[in-house]
């Protein structure tokens, strides 16, 4: 069955899963095909004026109604509510998509009764503004219908990425999850940096930012490496050149292949603490 004809269950209204539901409905989605549950009724209520989908307080009621379901929980509420909605996925067998991060793909299938389809999917926070980056994984009982159909979902909000193997969703996290982080501390540096140079906070701050957007714009309109793009603005003996060898002289590649081996530690340990059997 194609996607646009599923009902999509959304459980978990959070920022997320509105992302997700704006991009289904700005690419042709119809708000009708879609269910949302949360205990929250005003978060409900702003989604249902914003959407026009359907909206209940109930977990059930609202994957009662899908094909797919789409778990948007928090990551340490998963084991809990998985339990709660198990025996109607027993009964139903949908396709279950999970974007709980640290949550593995055996754990929830466990949680949910066993033999289940599922795609365990990391987007990334740009997915609220339709720009994320997000890695999938699929584990064998999800047949390539499936997999093409949580793939359409992801790509509502930017592009998207397949593994092979599931263990590099740590990696994936370190880099791509928590990514727009590390991004947002060089753009809060190079703003400090800007206003001690003499620069008012307003000329700093917008400098800062539409330099590094134009950067991204660039390197995703071109073929060329990302190595490639910075030897061609660093002209030999120029402003750009003597500004690299400090940052090389620094360690900055070394700081952040640490930075993303500390991600991704904590990636696998909070993994083995969500999933653990008791």
């Amino acid at each position: 069955m194609g996607l646009t004809l599923q009902n999509i269950a959304f459980i978990g209204g959070g920022n997320m899963a509105a992302s997700l539901i704006g991009g289904l409905i700005a690419d042709g989605y119809a708000a009708d095909n879609l269910w949302v549950s949360d205990p929250d009724a005003e978060k409900l209520s702003a989604l249902r004026e914003r959407f026009f989908v359907h909206t209940t307080q109930s977990n059930l009621e609202a994957a009662e109604h899908g094909t797919v379901w789409l778990l948007a929980v928090k990551p340490q509420m998963m084991r809990q509510v998985a339990a709660g909605l198990a025996p109607l996925a027993l009964q139903t067998r949908p396709l279950v998509i999970s974007i709980a991060a640290g949550i593995r793909s055996a754990d929830l299938e466990r949680w949910l009764g066993g033999n289940h389809a599922i795609v365990r999917a990391m987007p990334n926070t740009p997915a609220l503004v339709q720009s994320g980056a997000s890695a999938l994984y699929a584990n064998a009982a999800a047949d390539d219908a499936q997999k093409s159909a949580a793939e359409s979902i992801l790509r509502a909000v930017g592009v998207t990425v397949w593994l092979e193997d599931e263990t590099l969703m740590d990696a994936v996290t370190a880099l791509s999850g928590s990514g727009p982080a590390y991004f947002f501390l060089v753009m809060e540096a190079l703003e400090e940096a800007g206003v001690k140079l003499g620069l008012t906070r307003e000329t700093a701050r917008l400098l800062t930012l539409e330099t590094a957007f134009g950067a991204a714009k660039i390197a995703l309109e071109s073929d060329e490496s990302s190595a490639g793009l910075r030897e061609r603005v660093t002209s030999r003996g120029g402003t750009t050149e003597q500004a690299i060898k400090v940052l090389e002289q620094g360690r900055l590649r070394e700081l952040f292949e640490a930075a993303l081996k500390a991600a991704q530690a904590r990636s696998v340990e909070l993994a083995q603490q969500l999933g653990g059997e008791t």
